[in-house]
């Protein structure tokens, strides 16, 4: 019907035709990528047959559709990298049966991993060289000059003059392939893989570390050190060599096709020169392996494979690989780790359970959202009812267990991962196997931790709900009911300076009062910081902020919207009120004062006065680190807020910074458009005209930039100034009271430092020569000093 009514529609069918014959290629290249990118997946036929299938449709369709393929092979290589010896097997088949297809298949591969280098795709590029390493185990590339292209990679280690990061990078390529493609190597050229190690080992011993201790999860080496990524990769590589580069898990269709493809001609790649460092590069930061089981933690079952075994080196590698594939499709995600190839040969949930907290908590930031990993958790355990949650139970266990020596931003996310978790099983746990923290100081990590979750835990929840959860033993740590402090309300309260104008302005709000009857009335309130009344008005006057605030956000106190809608509706009383620093911050100490049980309202509300610019970020952090907030300095929302200012203030750069490229953009462009436009004098008058106003606004945005970017540059000075304060008294305390440093307060604070190094870092390396210059000096104590130097290490 509806072919027959589309002809009708155009002149005797001609255009129907001609659609056809487009649609077609069309409709068989999609059938030819999603045959590609679905091989090695569930079949009821063997991976084998299911490779010599496909590779004999690829063959036959290899004279129309090359290029489309080609395309599909390198995409599927740079993307799919847990599939990559099935993807090398069937590269493999085409080269064997159509040798001319395989060598433009090695040179395509070749320009895309120029290409990925040059946009500074770390990760894709090790897929890569990874997939090219293992095309010498298929024939498709000659040994040898695999050999030399290593070669190259490690000579970067005698450049000078650049970071250490780009080394270690080149180095991380070679050993990351050598699971594959080693023992292939070794048969034929020895002597050169020999040497190419022994460089990497010269380079190995002299390489910097000081940046080590600020990457760690614990501090504590026992049970499991906590190994740098390069150190651990060698000593895999290592043990990988004693054993003769043997290797048990690395799934491996070729051998399956070993008398057709070692009857294939070989291809040499083209000579490969690494690129030269530019200053723009962007390379992968180090990393410490995270190690959270051994083979004693998984009793039943097959054994655990060992730190140092290239084993553990492959699995933990697939397993990222696959969340990467999928980390957007939790469902899609979790059922690729659970059909993991050769699950039957480890104990494949402790795996993914410390592959996912390592992810979690990797530092400077995780791989991807947190969010992510809590439901992908949370699918897993439905798919295995039966066993991942168990494992889950002992890991969080383990890491309650090891909570003095975790490093507290790792706390945080492990809090914050806890309680979601929680809240999708009813809050369901065994709190008494916890009850050690109740005997333990309150500012000690245990108790610290299980108050935070039940913190956080309310906010997913309420208040009763947590109460009744928890046992009674445990009510020192359930957070305060969250209610609202209305001073004008509470017993005596008639007596206090400002009740009658609190009255008179509560009942004007209610009466839907305008701003300037409002600020008539608070004219009535006496200025506690000013004898004479010669001035009133003119100075600032805490006593009207109190008075207005308290009263507002009392007649609020209903909701987050109500909240909000309050502080819109007197935007412009407010923004007269906080017209000095001083009013800023004491807008800020009412806003504590009156929600003090309520940390997620004063977040949020302390979030929209930054977003209406009632305040400031640096009156927010000036108002965090002074002593007002000094007995809360080291609860969970106080740093949710300052990092929450911190990004705030980074996109307000951005967002301008954005906005004078783009002008930029659009004045080039007028420029070209004049210069191609030749004598037309109106045009050329209405170019001029625009130009003009583009400087102007760009002239505009400029300022707006350096404006914006010396604020964010002193929000960074006030923040590391409180710190180096604050650090520096407790030193000096320690030392004249010969006391130990290394208190509860200490360790949170240093990690806090180290914290806001870690997540801003892109950022603070702008202005690293001011603090250089102004804070971190060389009289510094050498507590707070290594912390700066470790942040310096991180991209050397």
């Amino acid at each position: 019907m509806s072919r027959r009514r589309h002809s009708d529609e155009n002149d005797g069918g001609q255009s129907h035709k001609r659609r056809r014959t487009t649609s077609e290629p069309i409709e068989i290249e999609d059938r030819l990528e999603s045959l590609i990118c679905r091989v090695g997946e569930k079949s009821t036929s063997s991976l084998e047959s299911n490779l010599e299938g496909l590779a004999g449709v690829l063959e036959a369709d290899l004279p129309n559709y090359k290029n489309k393929i080609l395309r599909i092979l390198c995409a599927v290589a740079r993307l799919l990298p847990e599939k990559l010896t099935v993807y090398t097997t069937l590269v493999g088949l085409l080269n064997a049966r159509n040798y001319n297809f395989g060598g433009e298949f090695v040179e395509a591969m070749i320009r895309q991993l120029k290409e990925t280098l040059k946009n500074n795709l770390y990760d894709e590029a090790v897929y890569l060289v990874r997939f090219l390493s293992d095309l010498v185990n298929c024939h498709v590339i000659a040994a040898p000059s695999m050999v030399a292209m290593f070669e190259n990679f490690v000579s970067v280690t005698q450049e000078e003059d650049v970071p250490q990061v780009r080394s270690d990078w080149f180095v991380y390529v070679v050993l990351s392939c050598l699971p594959w493609v080693g023992k292939e190597l070794y048969e034929k050229k020895d002597v050169e893989v020999d040497r190419l190690l022994s460089q990497i080992e010269g380079y190995l011993k002299r390489r910097v570390k000081t940046h080590v201790p600020m990457l760690q999860v614990w501090t504590a080496e026992k049970p499991h050190p906590q190994e740098e990524y390069l150190d651990c990769l060698w000593a895999q590589v290592q043990k990988l060599k004693k054993d003769r580069w043997q290797e048990r898990h690395i799934l491996r269709p070729y051998i399956a096709f070993d008398s057709v493809l070692c009857e294939a001609l070989q291809h040499n790649l083209p000579p490969f020169t690494p690129p030269g460092h530019m200053p723009d590069a962007q390379y992968p930061m180090p990393r410490v392996v995270f190690r959270m089981f051994d083979y004693t933690d998984a009793p039943e079952g097959p054994v655990m494979p060992g730190s140092h075994s290239v084993e553990r080196f492959v699995i933990e590698e697939n397993l990222h690989c696959i969340i990467k594939s999928h980390w957007k499709e939790r469902k899609t995600c979790a059922a690729q780790l659970l059909s993991y190839p050769g699950k039957n040969k480890i104990p494949l949930n402790y795996h993914i359970v410390e592959v996912i907290f390592g992810e979690l908590f990797q530092l400077p930031m995780p791989p991807h959202i947190d969010v992510m990993y809590t439901t992908l958790l949370i699918e897993l355990c439905k798919l295995q009812p039966g066993s991942l949650p168990q494992v889950l139970a002992q890991a969080t266990e383990m890491l309650y267990m090891r909570l003095d020596t975790m490093n507290t931003t790792c706390i945080d996310r492990l809090i914050n991962w806890f309680s979601h978790h929680l809240s999708n099983f009813q809050f369901r746990w065994s709190w008494d196997d916890w009850a050690d923290c109740l005997t333990l100081d309150a500012e000690k990590p245990k108790p610290k931790f299980v108050k935070e979750v039940l913190e956080k835990s309310m906010r997913l929840s309420y208040h009763q709900r947590i109460v009744d959860i928890v046992p009674p033993s445990f009510s020192a740590l359930i957070p305060a009911e969250p209610i609202f402090y209305y001073k004008y309300t509470e017993e005596n309260s008639a007596s206090l300076p400002g009740y009658q104008v609190g009255i008179t302005v509560g009942n004007a709000i209610k009466n839907r009062a305008s701003n300037e009857e409002i600020m008539t009335i608070l004219k009535d309130v006496p200025n506690p910081n000013q004898e004479d009344d010669d001035d009133e008005g003119e100075s600032f006057n805490p006593l009207k902020i109190e008075v207005f605030l308290q009263t507002l956000l009392h007649l609020a106190a209903k909701s987050f919207s109500h909240s909000f809608s309050a502080l819109a509706k007197f935007h412009e009383i407010l923004k007269t009120l906080t017209d000095s620093d001083e009013g800023k911050l004491h807008i800020l100490r009412v806003v504590y004062e009156v929600w003090r049980n309520h940390p997620q309202m004063i977040a949020v509300l302390v979030d929209k006065m930054i977003r209406t610019q009632i305040v400031d970020c640096a009156a927010v952090a000036n108002w965090l680190f002074s002593q007002d907030m000094a007995h809360e300095f080291t609860r969970f929302y106080i740093w949710e807020i300052l990092h929450s200012t911190i990004r705030k203030m980074n996109k307000h750069v951005q967002k301008i910074q954005k906005e004078l490229e783009e002008a930029k953009e659009k004045l080039e462009k007028q420029q070209h458009k004049r210069r191609d436009s030749g004598d037309d004098e109106d045009m050329e008058k209405n170019s001029e005209d625009e130009e003009g106003q583009l400087e102007e606004q760009i002239e505009r945005l400029q300022e707006k930039v350096e404006s914006a970017q010396s604020e964010q540059k002193n929000l960074f000075l006030v923040i590391f100034q409180r710190f180096i304060m604050m650090l520096t008294e407790h030193l000096v305390r320690c030392e004249t009271g010969s006391v130990d440093i290394s208190t509860p307060w200490y360790k949170n604070c240093i990690e806090r430092l180290q914290q806001i190094f870690l997540m801003h870092h892109v950022t603070i390396q702008q202005y690293m020569g001011t603090l250089e210059n102004l804070l971190f000096t060389a009289e510094l104590d050498h507590h707070i000093l290594a912390v700066y130097q470790q942040f310096c290490a991180l991209q050397l």
